[in-house]
């Protein structure tokens, strides 16, 4: 489960915006995941809370806007919303894809005190 990972480094940036900027709580983190980054939203949902036990992150909420997945079709040459990673373009049929958005995952903001 590769998202428990994504929220050990999620941790640790937080952590380190801690030091760097001088809070001691984390509030509320606000995420923005892609269509296409491969991250199951409730298995972050689970290690988030499992890996900020204990850490200036417990309790903390966790907000997660989703933002859709962009291709640029190189058969009829349109930038396209797609839904998975390889699915065929909506407007041609074709699966000559390059994905140009949607693949990331974001922290946002942070509320903290």
């Amino acid at each position: 489960m590769h998202e428990m990972s994504l929220c050990e480094s999620l941790l640790k940036v937080m952590e380190q915006e801690a030091a760097r900027q001088d809070f001691h709580k984390v509030l509320r983190v606000r995420l923005e995941i892609g269509a296409l980054a491969g991250v199951e939203v409730e298995a972050l949902r689970f290690g988030f809370e499992v890996v900020t036990r204990q850490s200036l992150a417990e309790g903390a909420a966790l907000e997660i806007s989703h933002r859709p997945g962009r291709a640029w079709c190189l058969g009829c040459t349109s930038e396209v919303e797609v839904g998975e990673r390889w699915a065929p373009c909506p407007r041609c049929g074709g699966y000559g894809l390059r994905v140009t958005g949607g693949d990331e995952m974001k922290i946002m903001d942070l509320e903290v005190e």
